[in-house]
């Protein structure tokens, strides 16, 4: 399906905490969002970025409605805003059958979706994505968080929005840094999801498309909407949405890089220790990780200095999906269509780390930094 066309997809989300609605299709903004605001008390968060490209689509649906403008950047995604923005909901007068709009990317998504989880032990939300990344993934599934101490997403909630609205319109937009960074969770769930994966490996010359890249939306959700029905508090399957996560956040960290480029770099590397040991298929980890490259060759090309990756490798040690005993958890492409998880001691993973990330440059031209 092409998101630019005039069809309108729904998929609901049943959790045992919340069925909700996402509201897929160019249009779905206006279609939705007069009955939602109607008769209560609405409170929106965005960033600095978007509303200033849309702050008269926000006057023109929320009308005299508060709203809480975060700066823009992942930086911000703390406690003092949290509290910010607890306090304005505060003086507001919000009560509990008010509702929350959460209208941006993943960083307003999350602090939002946390606000509202906090507020009164919870309020109505809505999420309103505005980047590819947050449309395909973050913007679904209920996850909440900040960063706290360096350590991305440490403290947070699974609150299920009652809605998401997904439409195209926002991404007409996006610089080309944040397609690149969607793209990065679309290649995540081509891991996982062979259907998605025959699409990408047919059209690996369209990766810097935006139609076609808007056209894996549907079928991101859809994929995402069933893992979390089946696990909505991580426990099991929803684990795999977590694929090239682990090193992609330490490498996030350290770099500066988006977090979809980031989360390329980790499936590549992550990949390579996998087939190493056995855990992934060599013959599907070589069409993957062949994949994730032309990804990566997508411009803008972040840099990327692998001479500090052993140091940057102890940004993996507090990541939340560690098991006790100090060991690094990784989940795996194993198979098209299947994963698993992988664990090895930090120490060795550090090492087998060094040693992917020295491959990875040889394959890249021998400088991971200036491939264009």
């Amino acid at each position: 399906m092409s998101l630019t066309g005039e069809k309108m997809e729904e998929v609901f989300l049943k959790t045992p905490s919340l069925e909700g609605r996402i509201t897929i299709g160019e249009g779905a903004a206006a279609l939705r969002l007069p009955s939602l605001v109607k008769e209560r008390k609405n409170f929106v968060v965005t960033d600095s970025n978007v509303f200033a490209l849309y702050g008269e689509f926000l006057r023109e649906y929320f009308g005299d409605g508060e709203v809480f403008v975060l700066p823009a950047g992942e930086e911000n995604k703390n406690f003092q805003r949290l509290f910010e923005i607890l306090k304005r909901m505060t003086e507001a007068g919000l009560h509990r059958t008010s509702r929350l709009f959460a209208v941006g990317g993943g960083v307003v998504g999350d602090i939002g979706g946390l606000a509202a989880a906090l507020y009164m032990r919870g309020i109505s939300c809505v999420q309103v994505p505005t980047t590819l990344l947050a449309q395909a993934d973050s913007g679904v599934g209920g996850k909440t968080a900040v960063d706290l101490g360096g350590v991305k997403n440490v403290v947070g909630a699974f609150y299920q929005p009652c809605e998401v609205i997904v439409d195209p319109m926002f991404l007409s937009t996006l610089p080309p840094r944040e397609i690149k960074c969607g793209l990065g969770e679309l290649v995540k769930y081509a891991a996982l999801d062979g259907g998605i994966f025959e699409l990408l490996k047919a059209n690996a010359d369209k990766l810097s498309e935006r139609e076609f890249l808007f056209s894996l939306i549907l079928p991101s959700v859809k994929h995402k909407a069933k893992v979390v029905e089946e696990d909505e508090k991580e426990t099991g399957e929803r684990k795999s949405l977590n694929v090239g996560h682990t090193t992609g956040h330490a490498l996030e960290l350290a770099s500066g890089l988006s977090h979809g480029e980031s989360v390329l770099w980790g499936m590549l590397l992550e990949t390579k220790l996998a087939m190493k040991y056995g855990v992934c298929a060599r013959e599907y980890g070589e069409e993957l990780t062949a994949l994730v490259h032309r990804a990566l060759d997508v411009p803008p090309v972040g840099k990327i200095d692998f001479s500090r990756v052993r140091s940057d490798a102890e940004k993996a040690r507090a990541d939340k999906k560690n098991a006790e005993g100090g060991g690094i958890c990784m989940s795996v492409a194993a198979a098209k269509g299947k994963w698993a998880l992988f664990s090895l001691p930090f120490e060795k993973y550090r090492e087998e780390l060094a040693e992917a990330a020295r491959e990875a440059e040889r394959e890249r031209g021998g400088d991971a930094n200036e491939k264009n």
